[in-house]
């Protein structure tokens, strides 16, 4: 019976292991999600940006002529 007793343990610590390892790797993976966010480029303003810049190319053509 000792033994079934010491057999369940490791399992249960093996388990115990598996968890803390898939929670370290989800911790790093929210990290380097969080690093990808924040280097994105927001794309309303790439879309303002490039709107100004045609709006500017367009007055200047026009006040060249």
């Amino acid at each position: 019976m000792e033994v079934g007793f010491t057999e369940q343990r490791g399992q249960l610590a093996l388990l115990v292991q598996r968890g803390d390892q898939t929670d370290k790797q989800l911790a790093d993976l929210e990290k380097r999600m969080d690093a990808m966010e924040r280097s994105k480029w927001p794309l309303p303003s790439i879309a303002a940006l490039t709107g100004v810049g045609a709006l500017v190319v367009t007055l200047w053509q026009a006040t060249a002529r």
